[in-house]
């Protein structure tokens, strides 16, 4: 069998089981929906229906109370007067008389009814007349219009457990009052039915409705035949889809056992397990060849170790003039893989660098050098090999000792580097870098004619807290501001510490308001934490600011001067509070 129709059939089994799976949730899931929204629709139609009823009831109600002050009424039922009471009755539907030996209109009600009795000026008693929904086709008809039920609805009434009023078919059925959708069979027909009380009194007209299980069987179904028809077409899909990949991998194999067999041209002398005659097999021919050549090829490595120390002269030249750490570690791993031969190497640093070259294979050997320079460690380098010679290690430990080197002096550079642009307590820059930073932006903003804020900040009172609670809690203060001022700018802004307690905020594109309103939310920002000292006790600091912006204010030392004015106002004005400079005037 051909490799594409075998993966064909492949995907055909391994699909069968999930899409099967899908297929019976599907089918779940489509009948309990269909259920669900006959229930929702019976539920909808009884509380219609019920509805319906109430006014009924009221109606009748209102014809009851009015025929038992009737005069003419009265006085037919003195007389015992048969035609005149069925006369008066007739004009009042769901009104029954019952008096003594006489009882006239509909015999059966529909759920609770309402009694009126018939009396004369003297208090004489002649007959009660009871109030309701009459049990007949005509009002269940009507309670049907009004309500706006479903054509393949049936409305019942039931008495005592059975179905008093409805279809002719289904009169006279058992039914249980389901207060809750159910699947019932009345003379043998099955039925979703919902019923309003499952018990007698309940407050409630005991209908009923129902609708036929076939409806919904029928809904399933059609939804059944079209998810097979959904699982048929996903079948093919995946056929198609399995034999096309499966001709794209023949493909790809063909071509690379093809280009194998033309680099290929000597015998092999060991030779890789071939089985099976398929494309897989000519694959494993191929490269057997291709083997047999690169074992031929090795000879000439030994021409090119003369290349390889000058290469290593180069080597240390360039880790000499770079302090790129990440750019030293490719360079390190790169040379010596290529310079040892070795078919790949991993270099892992302390902090969690990886830089790989080549391919790491654990079947040969593998050889670990550690980089280090003096007492520092910057971690391991790993080669993995056929095999290392004498010379190969020797090589492999010269690179390595002048790449230790080389991350030493980049370390020293780093932390040089570091120490010129950062307060080492707080982490932020330091005031020649904010200088530097604000030179930069005044330049900017002249050349495009955009704005530049600068904001100084003191905290309030802090010789204070130095006084009181030590240099060490006064330090973890000016590292809470710190943080504080983090939170509060922009990533394009550059918070800095300025002097002693006192910090400045550089702000690119930002204008004297908008420059305000950071000052104040960073002073709340502060205003709101809590610093705990060793004690226990609770130290809130405040901070005042002042703000100035270029073009209001001018460039250079005259924007720095414009924000330290405002802040000497802040501080003598009351402290924790925002002033912004004044704009200078205009020359003419």
């Amino acid at each position: 069998m051909s490799f594409k129709l075998k993966l064909v059939a492949y995907f055909l089994l391994v699909s069968l089981l999930p899409l099967g799976a899908a297929g019976w949730a599907l089918h779940a899931v489509a009948s309990r929906s269909e259920t669900r929204r006959v229930d929702v629709r019976l539920q909808a139609g009884l509380r219609a229906v019920v509805a319906s009823y109430k006014e009924e009831l009221a109606a009748a109600r209102s014809r009851a109370h009015e025929l038992a002050g009737n005069d003419s009424f009265q006085q037919a039922l003195q007389r015992h007067d048969r035609q005149e009471l069925n006369n008066l009755l007739g004009r009042a539907p769901g009104v029954r008389l019952e008096a003594r030996g006489m009882s006239l209109g509909p015999a059966k009600l529909i759920g609770p009814v309402t009694q009126f009795a018939v009396v004369d000026g003297n208090g004489l008693v002649f007959g009660t007349l009871v109030a309701g929904v009459p049990v007949d086709t005509h009002s269940l008809a009507r309670l049907r219009n009004r309500a706006g039920l479903d054509s393949d609805d049936d409305l019942v009434a039931l008495q005592q457990g059975r179905i008093a009023g409805g279809p002719a078919a289904l009169r006279g059925a058992r039914l249980p009052a389901p207060a809750r959708a159910q699947t019932l069979e009345l003379n043998c027909v099955r039925y979703r039915a919902l019923a309003t009380s499952a018990q007698p009194g309940a407050g409630e007209p005991p209908l009923a409705l129902l609708a036929p299980q076939a409806q919904i069987d029928h809904a399933v179904s059609a939804a059944d035949r079209r998810l097979l028809i959904g699982l048929l077409v996903s079948l093919i899909l995946i056929a198609v889809v399995a034999y096309g990949v499966g001709r794209s991998i023949v493909a790809s194999l063909a071509r690379l056992a093809n280009a194998a067999n033309a680099i290929a041209q000597g015998r092999l002398d060991r030779r890789v397990e071939v089985t099976g005659r398929d494309e897989f097999g000519r694959l494993g021919l191929a490269f057997n060849e291709m083997a047999d050549q690169l074992e031929a090829r090795l000879a000439e490595l030994d021409t090119a170790r003369g290349r390889q120390r000058e290469g290593t002269v180069r080597f240390g030249e360039a880790l000499a003039a770079t302090h790129d750490v990440d750019q030293l570690l490719r360079v390190i791993v790169e040379t010596v893989v290529e310079t040892t031969g070795a078919t790949g190497g991993i270099v892992v640093g302390l902090g969690g660098e990886v830089v790989q070259s080549g391919t790491l294979s654990e079947r040969g050997d593998t050889y670990e050098l550690p980089l280090t320079a003096g007492r520092e460690s910057f971690g391991t380098l790993t080669l993995s090999g056929r095999g290392f010679s004498v010379e190969q290690r020797r090589t492999a430990a010269t690179l390595v000792a002048h790449a230790a080197i080389a991350l030493e002096n980049a370390r020293l550079h780093r932390i040089v580097a570091r120490q010129a642009l950062v307060d080492m307590l707080t982490g932020l820059a330091n005031r020649r870098h904010s200088e530097e930073a604000l030179a930069s932006e005044l330049m900017r903003a002249e050349r495009f004619g955009s704005s530049v804020a600068f904001v100084l900040a003191d905290l309030d009172n802090f010789k204070s807290i130095n006084d009181r609670f030590g240099h060490p809690v006064g330090d973890g203060v000016l590292v809470e501001f710190a943080e504080t001022l983090r939170e509060s700018v922009r990533e394009i802004d550059v918070p800095a510490r300025w002097g002693g307690e006192e910090f400045a905020i550089v702000l690119p594109g930002t204008d004297l308001d908008g420059a305000a309103r950071l000052a104040e939310r960073t002073r709340v920002a502060l205003e709101r934490r809590t610093i705990l000292a060793p004690d226990g006790t609770r130290i809130h600091v405040t901070v005042s600011l002042g703000v100035a912006a270029f073009p209001e204010a001018a460039p250079g030392d005259g924007l720095v001067a414009a924000a330290d004015g405002a802040l000497y106002e802040a501080k003598r004005s009351g402290k924790n509070r925002v002033v912004t400079a004044r704009p200078r005037a205009r020359q003419a």
